[in-house]
């Protein structure tokens, strides 16, 4: 799946300076989405390796609007290798990545903006393990 290969080949890429949403790669991923400014950046780095890999998504910045802007029958409750992972932690605050491998009762995952403790609001892409009763919803990327 062209877009996990994209998310791939990311893992490492880091804000500059850590813990500022900032830095050349970070900005790439912000503008895709239309954000000039520092902000969370990790449905942004979903929506450029969608794009990048021809899969059209909302354009949004935001992990709860794209959620709600996604049609139903592209959502799932289950995860699939390539879909979309959402987390909602209320108020507004959401986390999103790709699902790249489905063990038992986690997902592991490829994420922006996480680090190795898990954060939502962590400072580079990297691969993460979720626990599935942590995520509210999937969303099946198509493939062009």
């Amino acid at each position: 799946m062209k877009h996990l290969e994209i998310a791939l080949g990311q893992i490492g890429v880091q804000e500059v300076p850590k813990g500022s949403n900032w830095g050349t790669d970070v900005k790439k991923y912000l503008n895709s989405v239309g954000i000039n400014f520092p902000a969370s950046w990790c449905m942004a780095f979903v929506y450029w390796c969608c794009k990048e890999a021809g899969v059209n998504l909302f354009k949004t910045g935001g992990v709860l609007a794209q959620w709600n802007k996604t049609p139903k029958e592209k959502k799932s409750l289950k995860p699939v290798v390539g879909s979309i992972f959402i987390m909602d932690f209320g108020k507004g605050l959401g986390h999103t990545g790709f699902v790249e491998k489905i063990d038992g009762l986690n997902i592991h995952t490829i994420e922006g903006n996480t680090n190795d403790t898990g954060s939502r609001e962590g400072y580079e892409v990297c691969k993460r393990i979720r626990k599935m009763s942590q995520i509210k919803g999937y969303i099946l990327v198509s493939l062009p």
